[in-house]
């Protein structure tokens, strides 16, 4: 729709169209070429940038809003590109949000500066830059956390967005202090948790090391129970302040306090535990947390905050699997598990067999295309996935074993493991910073992950689990994944006469 904004007679509105047609021809004849990779935040060298004399309206733009979250500014200008993605010509009203995210851009502006000058939180500013990327206006650099091609390498079966992370995850443990006493704790060792001062520190070090590689940072906190941290909602907000995705790992908690989450930042997911079916579950976690964790999950879901189910399997509710599974269907919106890690407690507890396992991913896969809520976590998934003709799975972090590569995790102390689930120990952000911990020596050996695994096709989503190999005596970095039946299954189909399955080293 025009409006007029002046006494704008029609030849001159003739040529205000007459240049807006003109500017979309120049797109269309596809004389300039928008680069397929940039090596810093650019403008889409398409863009123009036009101010009418008549003023575009729509639905939202009238009311002075737009779907991305801007607001239409004070002078009317008109944005006219070509989407990197579909190619398609867009022509929109520009917004404040986009005009200020072009001048961080050619003013090459840092945004910490503008959230400084305007009181905003750098988070606003960084999300109104991503914003900009994801409508094509802004180009951005691909993400720097990308696996090693000469170490995991693609084929048929997988694909490049394997070996490219988008998101960077800072799993926190940011308390020792819990009020559980579960009898496969990793770690209950008494370790003194940072200072808010200290908390906030880390959390600026996380911002400038995602924004040096391209990629969204997510900040999962855990603990112990990290409620139970004193500076908990302040360092919540300084984390949301400074744009990250947040979630939490943790045990059932008041409903007050997960309304004061939400009235800050809505948690991306809350992850409790349970072990198993409530008897079982009970005896690992403690009398009565069965049925204050069903409830809990009530609580998550009339607070529209997505829940995820953890269980930590073994040799002694790996029967109680799917029963739990199909129990939880329309309580939480996932499920999923992890193989035991025997250390610190854990190591009281019994290991799932080999073939028993085997099989339970076998069942589990065949229930979950019938239960929404099952996640496929374990890259050893992929094993029976690739045997079905099916199409990989992320696996445990989205990328196979993600140890010191999207993932890092953070103790209450200060140390930085590669994995929690084991001994890991790569730095301290008390004595270095993330950049320094992740691209140290220990950091690279725990992501090129075991040398066994160096040959097998399906190495970019899989990896075995390094806890597990660690947990049965095994050399992380020689052997693979004790549960490994990739090597068993791919000699089957040799012997049946089918030599195309790839090998597994």
């Amino acid at each position: 729709m025009i409006s007029r904004t002046d006494d704008l007679g029609a030849p001159d509105l003739w040529r205000e169209l007459a240049r807006m047609e003109s500017a979309i021809e120049k797109l269309q004849d596809g004389t300039t070429e928008i680069p397929s990779e940039v090596d810093r935040l650019s403008i889409n060298p398409t863009l123009q940038l036009l101010q009418p004399s008549w003023k575009v309206r729509n639905s939202t733009a009238e009311r002075g809003e737009d779907p991305s979250g801007g607001t239409a500014g004070p002078e009317e200008w008109v944005l006219v590109w070509k989407d990197p993605m579909t190619g398609e010509i867009r022509a929109d009203p520009a917004l404040e949000e986009d005009l200020l995210a072009l001048k961080i851009v050619v003013e090459g502006i840092d945004p910490g500066e503008v959230a400084a000058k305007g009181g905003l939180p750098v988070g606003a500013v960084d999300r109104a830059l991503d914003r900009a990327v994801r409508r094509g206006i802004l180009l951005a650099p691909r993400s720097l956390i990308r696996r090693d091609p000469t170490i995991f390498r693609v084929d048929e079966g997988t694909e490049d967005l394997f070996l490219s992370a988008r998101a960077f995850t800072l799993q926190w443990h940011i308390t020792q202090d819990c009020d559980l006493h579960c009898k496969h704790c990793y770690d209950r060792s008494d370790q003194s948790s940072p200072t808010f001062a200290q908390a906030v520190k880390i959390l600026d070090d996380l911002h400038s090391f995602c924004r040096g590689r391209y990629v969204k940072g997510q900040v999962s906190f855990s603990g112990g129970n990290p409620f139970l941290y004193p500076h908990f909602a302040g360092v919540y907000r300084a984390t949301s302040d400074r744009g990250f995705t947040i979630s939490i790992l943790g045990n059932p908690a008041p409903r007050e306090q997960i309304e004061d989450l939400c009235a800050m930042q809505r948690p991306a997911f809350f992850q409790v535990s349970l072990e198993g079916l409530a008897e079982h579950n009970d005896q690992i976690r403690g009398a009565g947390n069965f049925k204050r964790t069903i409830e809990f999950l009530g609580v998550l879901r009339d607070l529209g905050v997505p829940s995820c189910v953890m269980l930590t399997l073994t040799g002694e509710n790996i029967d109680q699997v799917l029963p739990l599974a199909e129990l939880l269907r329309g309580l939480a919106d996932s499920f999923t598990f992890n193989r035991l890690s025997p250390v610190g407690e854990g190591a009281k507890l019994e290991l799932a067999g080999r073939e028993e396992f085997a099989a339970l991913l076998d069942a589990y896969l065949a229930a979950a295309a019938y239960n929404p809520i099952m996640g496929l976590k374990d890259n050893l998934f992929n094993i029976v996935r690739r045997r079905r003709g099916l199409k990989p799975c992320g696996g445990c972090t989205g990328y196979g074993c993600g140890a010191a590569f999207n993932f890092l995790a953070l103790l209450a102390d200060g140390e930085v493991h590669a994995c929690r689930k084991f001994p890991s120990r790569i730095g301290s952000v008390h004595e270095q910073s993330l950049s320094e911990i992740y691209e140290c020596e220990m950091a690279r050996r725990y992501r090129a992950g075991s040398d066994g695994c160096r040959n097998c096709v399906i190495r970019p989503v899989c990896g075995g689990c390094l806890a597990a190999a660690q947990g049965s005596g095994l050399a992380i970095f020689e052997k693979r994944d004790p549960y490994c039946f990739m090597h068993t299954w791919e000699q089957s189909m040799k012997s049946s006469g089918d030599g195309n399955s790839g090998g597994a080293g």
